[in-house]
């Protein structure tokens, strides 16, 4: 058997053993090429995450600060009131727009206990945050929470939002003002002007008080506000002033002018984190009266009399205009004018619906002496 030449064999082992190495680095260097970019990335990864992070810093220092400044100034306003210093009820206020800070679905379906338990769970929150809070106090602190609200376009968007009932909301609201004598809930109606209105003078009227220390607010509007926080910087009441906020309503303030760095408690799970769709408003139908059957081919129906007492008959074989007498048109189909022993039309008779819609067609053929004297209009009257 012949065998390989030592030299070849030599060759041969070095050839595999250059070709070996020759991938190594082939697959280091592309190796390295990935670990350098993974690494660039990263550097710049962590770049962006302290700049973030070096603006939170800076934001919430600058927070501390002004919250400082403000609370050094409302401790100034309160130690230079000697008219505070006399009176030991300190006020501690809660003023929220109710339209636009709406409890939370469990509490509101909840209904009468649910309403007690937010009563106690917003008492105890604003309790909490005063504790944290250095101010001076002279005496016992006397709590005070009003509600604003438009009653009935409330309970129809709660309810058309599945929410809770019309019944639970109603037990919510008595149970929240039976919590205690100083809770309030006040009914405007339907008018976001008025609401507002009570609002601004509400803060303009109690921020002055010397015995207020502070006023929480629910329901803050930058741009409604804007006139009624000018005059209260202007006169250094304005640290007076908390603004509560959830988390999705102070999210939604960043993309809202704002010029005022106000005091801020943040309360979740208290109230709805997402705003109230309108619920449609439902058009109440139209009552044509105990007389269904007349009609005015398109046009509105006259007012319809009061109901009658059983009279006389109509005598079949004559028409309506030939009755000794004939029935009043405006009795049978408005309100007679001139009434009973005066008008020389009948009131007596007892018409049938059929008759009545005769009666109606026929007086569309002549005009009644409303419409001659011009008492209504004759669109509300012939179609």
């Amino acid at each position: 058997m012949a065998t390989q030449p030592v030299g070849e064999a030599s060759q041969q082992l070095w050839d595999e053993t250059l070709s070996r190495l020759f991938n190594l680095s082939t697959s280091t260097v592309r190796r390295n090429t990935e670990l350098e970019s993974r690494v660039a990335d990263l550097e710049l990864e962590l770049s962006v995450w302290k700049q973030a992070h070096a603006v939170a810093v800076e934001a919430n220092e600058r927070d501390t600060r002004v919250h400082n400044v403000q609370l050094a100034a409302l401790n100034r306003q309160i130690s230079n009131l000697d008219g505070f210093k006399n009176n030991n009820n300190a006020l501690i206020l809660c003023i929220i727009n109710g339209d636009e800070f709406v409890f939370n679905r469990d509490l509101l379906h909840q209904g009468y206990q649910g309403g007690r338990t937010a009563a106690q769970r917003l008492t105890q929150a604003i309790a909490e945050q005063l504790a944290g809070e250095e101010i001076h106090v002279f005496g016992r602190l006397s709590f005070w929470i009003t509600i604003y609200l438009n009653r009935s376009d409330l309970t129809e968007d709660i309810v058309g939002n599945g929410i809770c009932t019309q019944e639970q909301f109603h037990d919510f609201l008595s149970g929240f003002t039976q919590a205690s004598p100083r809770f309030s809930i006040i009914d405007v109606g339907n008018n976001k002007d008025a609401l507002e209105a009570k609002i601004k003078e509400y803060i303009q009227i109690y921020a002055y008080f010397p015995q207020t220390l502070r006023i929480f607010f629910g329901g803050y509007d930058p741009v409604a506000y804007m006139s009624t926080l000018s005059a209260l910087e202007k006169d250094q009441m304005l640290g007076k002033l908390v603004v509560l906020y959830t988390s999705h309503t102070h999210e939604g303030n960043n993309e809202r002018p704002n010029v005022f760095t106000l005091p801020r408690m943040i309360l979740d799970g208290l109230f709805l984190s997402e705003k109230l769709s309108r619920a449609p408003k439902k058009l109440a139908p139209l009552s044509t009266g105990p007389f269904s059957a007349v009609t005015t081919n398109g046009g509105l129906i006259s007012p319809q009399s009061p109901p009658r007492p059983p009279g006389r008959p109509i005598d079949p074989s004559l028409p309506l205009h030939k009755q000794n007498p004939p029935p009043c048109n405006e009795f049978y189909l408005m309100t007679c004018s001139k009434g009973v022993g005066v008008c020389k039309y009948s009131h007596d008779y007892n018409l049938t619906s059929d008759q009545l819609v005769s009666l109606a067609n026929n007086a569309k053929k002549a005009p009644c002496n409303w419409l001659k004297n011009g008492t209504i209009n004759p669109l509300s009257v012939y179609s």
